[in-house]
């Protein structure tokens, strides 16, 4: 349960997956928004890495911020049916419901903006790059912020 009341009434919800089948098995990561909780996962099976999971649960000024950046990159006015395939390279996936808007997208896995500059629908696949940057630093920024194992003293 959220200590922000107001959280748990808003229809705001964002996840974000990226992953794909390999070698190492199943290998992704993933997080999500939703009622004031954020939860990420990321298994990464490689040198036989553990899955992690973290939850932590954010002020209606975090979410603020996540809606703000997911508005001006204005990514519910993009379409992903001339994106390129999910394919053995792995997928990516958003979905967002904000406002009035529930966009869901599916994509393969971007290597670089060379990838999106390839892109039949180049502009489109840009904005969704670039979104996805945004909201995995924020996302990251956070983690690293709420699970500091050892402070430093000052």
């Amino acid at each position: 349960m959220s200590s922000h009341p107001e959280l748990e009434k808003d229809p705001f919800y964002l996840r974000y997956y990226t992953g794909h089948q390999g070698q190492h098995g199943h290998e992704f990561l993933e997080f999500e928004y939703q009622h004031g909780l954020i939860r990420y996962a990321n298994n990464s099976n490689y040198r036989n890495d553990n899955l992690i999971r973290k939850e932590m649960h954010v002020s209606p000024a975090v979410v603020d911020e996540l809606k703000r950046i997911i508005q001006e990159s204005e990514i519910v006015k993009e379409d992903d049916k001339a994106w390129p395939k999910k394919n053995v390279g792995g997928r990516q996936e958003l979905e967002v419901r904000i406002e009035r808007d529930h966009i869901s997208f599916e994509t393969a896995k971007i290597g670089s903006l060379a990838d999106v500059n390839e892109s039949q629908d180049a502009d489109g696949l840009r904005v969704f790059y670039y979104l996805v940057q945004d909201l995995k630093c924020f996302i990251f920024s956070l983690i690293t912020l709420h699970f500091k194992i050892k402070p430093i003293q000052i």
